[in-house]
């Protein structure tokens, strides 16, 4: 990886996550992720978020800032947006550099990295509206954000350049090469980091999405110019699109989403799994689209981005010793920790000598709050005959229309 120039002053450095890693140590990274960092330029030096510890990663870190003319021991503060150990767990090794520094923390903040690292190091907590003149004609403004997505979070501004640096906020997967700005890019390559954003939204922020709401209104009146998360594209030539597509997402928490059904099915012997294709064609006559994922072949992270995207919702699974079928109840039981709520809803599948999926998918949903609205649900026991097949078809093109018409009246 190589620094590169964000705009005056401002650099970014990177290091990037490979696709081996689990992020968070449950979410897969087919496509890696970078973690950036932001050495600002003034009379002083600061640096806004950084890196974990892993081998190498730090020392990345250091090789970059050489490569802009920084001395690691010249750097004066330590912005940290955001205590999480991804962006924080460089700090041993830094101490050990230099202790020439401030860390610029909210309170929770300090108290998090206490907790964390029980490091020996001058803290400066800020609140909102509190900055920093590093002279130069660089200024660093600093906004608290709680609980997007720790309660410790806060995003830093650069008031000259209009930079703001908000670290897993309007973040989002994929690793970045020797294209790290949305001006070097073109509209596919584009498309791919905003559908990494949904995955990284729905995995990492979804269940504080009434905070997103909330700081993007209160960052309104800085008309950043330039958005540069802690992970992802740094977006330069149109920073409204990555605020814009947060909003959006965050949106999908109170009402409906897109007008898009995700079918989740999983089957033991083939009986639910036949229960399938009718409702799909159900769902095609209206003209909706259908994602569809297998359980458990699917990863929940896949799963997530796609129900959080999705106004319906269809649930097709046997039971199993009388309850769900257990992938099945722990995807649900997800889907609720996440606070995925108010979606339409089907379900289906077979039985044997007894049901009870049912009931347990209920108290599932009673449990976690999640107020969905089901349709009656299909049951049949053992193979799925031609009445059933028929009633499928007829659920899954009700359960469309009422997709359609519901998201399209939130427009």
């Amino acid at each position: 990886m190589q620094a590169s120039q964000v705009t005056d002053k401002i650099f970014r450095l990177s290091a990037n996550i490979e696709s081996d890693t689990l992020f968070e140590g449950i979410w897969p990274l087919p496509h890696g992720c970078s973690m950036n960092s932001y050495v600002v330029k003034g009379r002083e030096v600061a640096i806004v978020d950084g890196v974990c510890d892993w081998d190498g990663v730090p020392e990345t870190l250091y090789a970059q800032m050489d490569e802009i003319g920084v001395d690691v021991k010249d750097i004066r503060y330590v912005i940290i947006n955001h205590t999480e150990p991804d962006h924080t767990g460089w700090l041993k090794s830094f101490q050990k550099i230099t202790n020439n520094f401030e860390v610029v923390i909210t309170q929770k903040g300090q108290e998090l990295a206490n907790a964390f690292y029980g490091l020996d190091i001058k803290y400066r907590t800020v609140s909102s509206g509190d900055s920093i003149d590093l002279g130069d004609g660089m200024k660093l403004l600093f906004e608290e954000t709680p609980n997007l997505h720790w309660p410790d979070t806060m995003v830093t501004f650069e008031e000259s350049t209009g930079t703001l640096m908000s670290c897993d906020a309007f973040g989002g997967y994929g690793a970045i090469g020797s294209s790290p700005y949305d001006d070097q890019l073109d509209e596919e390559q584009l498309r791919f980091f905003e559908k990494e954003a949904l995955r990284y939204y729905a995995n990492i922020v979804c269940r504080f999405s009434p905070s997103v709401t909330r700081a993007i209104k209160k960052l309104e009146h800085l008309q950043a110019r330039i958005v540069a998360p802690g992970h992802g594209l740094v977006w330069r030539r149109d920073p409204k699109r990555i605020v814009s597509l947060y909003e959006r997402f965050a949106s999908y928490f109170a009402g409906p989403a897109e007008p898009v059904v995700t079918v989740l099915w999983g089957s033991m012997y083939g009986n639910t799994e036949k229960a399938v294709a009718p409702i799909l064609e159900g769902i095609a006559s209206e003209g909706v689209k259908a994602i569809v994922h297998q359980v458990p072949q699917s990863h929940i992270s896949d799963i997530l981005a796609s129900v959080w995207r999705s106004t319906g919702v269809v649930l097709a699974m046997p039971t199993y010793e009388f309850k769900m079928f257990p992938p099945m109840a722990a995807v649900v039981d997800e889907l609720g920790r996440k606070q995925m709520i108010g979606k339409l809803a089907l379900r289906t599948g077979s039985y044997g000598w007894s049901g009870g999926a049912q009931r347990e998918l209920d108290e599932i949903v009673e449990r976690q709050k999640m107020k969905w609205q089901f349709l009656e649900p299909v049951e049949f026991k053992g193979a799925l005959l031609e009445m059933d097949r028929r009633l499928l078809v007829s659920r899954g093109a009700e359960l469309a229309r009422r997709v359609r018409e519901t998201a399209l009246a939130a427009r």
